[in-house]
């Protein structure tokens, strides 16, 4: 069953994803040469405990991070630690968070000082694809027109998407029922209805799809090397317009 969201229960989701959105919005700030991506993670931890609110992958299935952080090849669930930011490398910040009982998730990629404009490229295309994702998101669509889009849109581009991780529900638990796979057929799969949240999560590889997880059993690279991208929004389906949940102030896409 597909969880639907209604009255208090998405005000309190807007509130989380508005929380989600200013502290990843300061922790992209962060992002420069020679900062290393533990003190970023610290940092979330600051925000979250400023905020009043905690992470919600920290222990997540014994994820020891309060973020996800992941560099250039590294496409998600990287862990913060030791490793310094380099100049000309692309950051991928993944925040989560549990406000009120009520889960705000959404992710960015952030370039370190000036970027290859193929990487460039990269992070424009898949964002704009993000966007253009949720517009699709109307009630009485299905889900796998969303999927179809994105890898059709990244295809397009000579990009590949990665197929082993997807999009989800979120509520009260992180992952909750639709998956959202960032490919499918359209016409196919859930259909969208008023009162679910989404999060829609383009994960969109440079070269080959293909990707493998690291000995420390959470950070997932592209298997060739190449660098990946990752954006992420939380979405609340309405009778009408979708609407973003995790912008640092409410917006409704038209």
């Amino acid at each position: 069953m597909i969880p639907i969201k209604r009255g208090i229960e998405i005000e309190k989701m807007r509130r989380a994803g508005e929380t989600a959105a200013s502290i990843l919005h300061e922790l992209a700030e962060l992002v420069a040469p020679g900062v290393t991506t533990g003190e970023i993670d610290r940092a979330a931890s600051r925000l979250m405990a400023d905020a009043g609110v905690r992470s919600a992958f920290l222990g997540y299935k014994k994820f020891p991070g309060h973020i996800c952080i992941s560099i250039n090849e590294e496409v998600v669930h990287g862990i913060g630690g030791p490793r310094k930011i380099a100049y000309g490398d692309v950051v991928k910040i993944d925040c989560g968070i549990i406000r009120d009982g009520w889960i705000g998730d959404t992710a960015t990629s952030v370039p370190a000082g000036t970027v290859d404009p193929a990487i460039e490229k990269l992070l424009a295309t898949t964002k704009a694809i993000l966007e253009g994702a949720v517009q699709l998101v109307r009630p009485g669509r299905r889900l796998g027109d969303v999927g179809n889009y994105v890898e059709a849109e990244a295809v397009k581009q000579g990009y590949s998407i990665v197929k082993e991780f997807v999009g989800h529900g979120v509520g009260r638990s992180l992952h909750e029922e639709p998956q959202i796979p960032n490919f499918g057929k359209r016409g196919t799969g859930p259909v969208m209805k008023p009162g679910m949240t989404l999060a829609i999560e383009p994960m969109i590889n440079m070269g080959k799809s293909k990707v493998r997880v690291l000995e420390d059993k959470w950070t997932v690279v592209a298997a060739d090397g190449l660098p990946s991208a990752h954006f992420e929004h939380t979405v609340l389906v309405t009778n009408d317009a979708p609407e973003v949940l995790t912008w640092p102030r409410k917006t409704l896409l038209s």
